[in-house]
């Protein structure tokens, strides 16, 4: 997994750059990122992975098929696919993306917490926590919410490497460890 960083930093941080001077003119930086979204997910595919590796196809070959696959990209992007096939770097598109998302955010003042909750969250439960966070970080937050019922009450929030852990399991954890000192 860290190889693969290694190997993705370097074209997460082109692709940034060319989406941010694109941005110039236009903002560029959403438009690359779903870009980025369809690619990885291409790339992750079985089929894709299969003719990817294929000895039998030239890597023209495997840039027009990619192409093909994934749909609209710009004449960018389609260089980008190209450079990627060439030094036979597509299957570390999922690690180009999340790098380019974490490049943007940071570029936009945005950071994104994991809210892990024992029980649906309402609308409007969610949108004050969001509202807490960002008051509580300084910052736009994008929240991504999953179940765990294994909290058993409570959630469970990751922002970077900070987590505040208001859950009754982990409540129930700090209990059991001031009792065994």
């Amino acid at each position: 997994m860290a190889e693969n960083i290694t190997l993705a930093r370097p074209y997460a941080d082109a692709a940034f750059q060319l989406a941010k001077d694109a941005t110039e003119a236009t903002n560029a930086l959403g438009p690359w990122q779903q870009a980025l979204d369809r690619m990885a997910a291409v790339a992750a595919d079985a089929q894709m992975v299969e003719c990817i590796g294929n000895p039998r196809l030239l890597p023209a070959q495997v840039a027009q098929l990619f192409l093909d696959v994934v749909g609209s990209v710009s004449a960018e992007q389609q260089n980008f696919v190209r450079l990627l096939v060439d030094n036979e770097r597509l299957q570390v598109l999922p690690e180009i993306r999340d790098l380019y998302v974490e490049l943007k955010n940071g570029q936009e003042g945005v950071q994104e917490a994991d809210i892990a909750s024992a029980f649906p969250l309402d609308d409007a439960t969610l949108k004050n926590l969001v509202a807490d966070l960002e008051a509580r970080f300084k910052c736009r937050i994008q929240a991504t919410v999953s179940l765990d019922p294994e909290l058993i009450g409570g959630v469970r929030i990751a922002v970077g490497d900070q987590v505040i852990d208001a859950s009754v399991r982990g409540k129930l954890a700090s209990m059991a460890t001031a009792l065994q000192s």
